[in-house]
This record gives C-alpha cells, structure tokens and sequence, in this order.
C-alpha cells in the first residue's frame, strides 16, 4: 500500500496497514499478483492493508451454537468525503472525538471535521522532517489514550538533522485552540538510527494497555543485509512497545513496560517482536487485545501476522512461510508465522476480513475450517490504498495518496 507519484519507480515497498491473519495465510507476489507486484516492489509503500474490523459474538455457555452462513457480502462503493491533501498516508481519531486527522507525508497533520477539510494545519514539521516523496518523512500519528484532558500526541517521523534516524516525539495541542498543535511543544521520547533511506515503518499504536507500539523496519536497501530482523540487541526489524508517562526508566525519556519480553534480559528491553521486514501499519482488534500487522515481503510473499510478545516472525530467515536466506532448508524452529484477521462495520461484512492494495483492489476473506480463508474481491477501486480509518461507529474510510480520504459505502 502506498506508492507516491512514481515515475522512476523505487524498488523497495514500505508495509501495509492492519489486521488479523491466520495460521499459514500469505501472500503470493508473483503467482496471485502478477500485476500487483511490480506496483508494491515499485512504489514507495506496502503491498496490503488491512484494518480490523472485528465483531467479536458472545459464546452461548453451556450449549453450542452454530452461526448460520453469513449473507454474500454487498456490492461496495468509495465516496469521496474530502479531497485536496498533499500524500496522505494515515488517518487517526482522538479516543471520544469525531475529527479525523491527516497525516500527510510531507511533514503536515490535516483535520476533517464534519465532513470538511479545515483550513490550514494542526502541526506542520516540515522544517524537522527529511521528506523525499518516497519512503521518509512523516509516516505515523497516534493519540494519548488521555487526550481530551492532556492534549498529548505522539508521531513517527524521519530526519536527517544530527543523521539519518527515526524520531518517536510527543506534542501538545494548545490549549486554547483544539485544532492547532504547538510545534513548540515537542519533546523527543526515541531516536533511532536508520542505515538507509527505505524500511522505516512508521505505525503508531496505544495498546488496550495504554503503552505505545512502534513499528519499525529492518533499515533498510534489499534483503536486511545488516541482519537487524533477527537480532535482538537493535530496534530495526521490530514492534517496540514503551509507556509515554511517567515516571520514566533511568537515562530515559519513556518508562520500560516491566513485562516486556526482554526486560532484563538479553536483548533490548524496548522490544516486543521481531523479525519483521517492515510493520507498515498494525493496529488492535476493535473490542479487543489482539495485535495484527501487515508486513511487506521483499520479492515472493506478502504476510499479515498476529503480533505475540516475544514471537519471532522470521525476517530475515524466511519470508512469510518459506526460507529466504537461505533459500531452503532454513531453521523454520521457534518462528511464528503469517495469519489473518476479522473484521466489519456494514452489516453485510459482519465477520469478515477487509484488506486491500496499492492497487485500490479490496477483499474480504472468510474464515473456514482447518484455519482456512476464503478469498472475495469486495471492490476494484482504481485508488492509490495508503491506509484505512475508521469512525466512532466503525465505518470504514480508505486514505488515497492522490489526495482523498473516502468512505466505503454499500450500494
């Protein structure tokens, strides 16, 4: 998902947005998207992007219940509901608020409110960004669970000021004006070093348990060639997961979860999981605990994993279910593989799992028996797919880099 305006076409993709997976569910470049491919491998972004939409059923006690096949899935439409941003790559919303924030590539926060694209910007760091109209710049936003009390925010960002690296950095809305972000504000939580211009991931995330999750890539070029995925002593090829209040761990601008899964241990104690390409976009099941996240492949094979502490998901050993490096007989042991999530907001997509591609194709897939998944083309929008949002009542909204933020809408 992603791609910018390219006419000399990069070769590296950054991942994709969202959601559950299933056991041994994965993603064939060549085979399956023959004309996908080359856009995903081409473009600046990720190849999938998927957003959970979960309705979780109560279980009956005591008896057991069979649901009734679900109905064929509407026909779907996109209508537009702004246009005229500049590279929009995600869109977040403040926990008990109705505006939509934009996050555009360049270095600019837009706001959409009741329906309209505000005048002018709630943050502008174009001045701290390194935006190159490919994979740098501004990737990533995510609201403090205590927002509407603490005004705080936090974004993912790339820069060369000081090197090249990752910036994780807190700011505060003005007090007096709910729509504009003091830039002034800025306290920087992380920094992390980045080797090369491609793989920065970029998603942020407030867990259920009110810590920040961080989606970095490998650092970058082709094939992980510094070997960052499968070591654990660096934040590149990883989910991080730390707390943004205080008080904060010694020498520190962030608090380490006690439980993370390296927490005094040998490894970085900021870490959650690893080996992954590049955690495009993530996010937790609605109602739920559970993590899943789109990661880019590097030639064969997208995947959607479900994020477990601790788990390993095999970058750069293997790619989604098969040896990379090697290319066969690698040590498949102790690797968590690709999966699938669920996901609904039209009644008629109760249930199912929404992901969609750089394309502007949009899916659904089914689970089945054996941890199965069946496959169902829900629209060919011919948009360029950044991400996907979603509203107060869990209406599906898709983010096109061409400068549009749509609904997705039944017929």
């Amino acid at each position: 998902m992603v791609g910018c305006y390219v006419s000399q076409p990069s070769k590296y993709g950054i991942p994709s947005r969202f959601t559950f997976a299933s056991p041994f569910l994965h993603y064939p470049g060549p085979a399956l998207y023959a004309k996908l491919t080359p856009m995903c491998r081409r473009t600046l972004f990720p190849l999938l992007a998927l957003i959970p939409l979960t309705l979780l059923l109560p279980a009956c006690g005591g008896t057991t219940h069979i649901e009734p096949p679900p109905p064929p899935p509407p026909t779907l439409a996109l209508t537009t509901v702004v246009s005229g941003l500049t590279g929009p790559l995600d869109l977040q919303r403040p926990p008990s608020d109705n505006r939509f924030f934009v996050v555009e590539q360049r270095g600019t926060i837009r706001i959409i409110e009741n329906g309209a694209l505000l005048a002018g910007n709630f943050l502008d760091i174009q001045s701290l960004t390194n935006f190159d109209n490919i994979e740098q710049g501004l990737l990533g936003l995510a609201f403090h669970p205590n927002y509407s009390t603490n005004r705080l925010f936090y974004v993912n960002y790339t820069t060369d000021i000081g090197g090249r690296h990752t910036v994780i950095a807190e700011f505060q809305t003005l007090a007096g004006n709910p729509n504009q972000a003091d830039p002034a504000s800025e306290r920087i939580l992380l920094t992390v070093p980045q080797p090369f211009t491609n793989h920065n991931g970029g998603q942020l995330a407030f867990g259920p348990d009110h810590f920040l999750y961080i989606g970095l890539g490998d650092g970058g070029s082709e094939g992980d060639p510094l070997n960052n995925g499968q070591n654990v002593n660096v934040l590149l090829g990883k989910i991080l997961r730390i707390g943004v209040d205080p008080p904060f761990s010694p020498g520190l601008q962030y608090a380490i979860p006690p439980d993370n899964p390296f927490t005094g241990g040998a490894g970085s104690s900021e870490i959650w999981a690893y080996g992954l390409r590049n955690p495009w976009r993530f996010s937790f099941e609605r109602g739920g605990t559970r993590l899943f996240a789109g990661d880019v492949g590097q030639d064969s094979w997208e995947e959607v994993d479900l994020i477990t502490k601790g788990g390993n998901f095999g970058w750069n050993v293997m790619e989604g279910n098969h040896c990379f490096n090697p290319s066969s007989g690698c040590d498949m042991s102790g690797k968590v593989f690709p999966i699938a999530e669920k996901g609904t907001a039209i009644p008629g997509l109760a249930n199912l799992y929404i992901f969609g591609d750089l394309t502007g194709k949009i899916w659904s897939l089914t689970e089945a028996p054996g941890n199965m998944w069946n496959r169902t083309m829900l629209l060919d929008s011919g948009r360029t797919i950044t991400s996907f949002g979603q509203d107060a009542a869990g209406e599906v909204y898709v983010v096109d880099l061409n400068g549009r933020v749509l609904k997705l809408v039944a017929q």
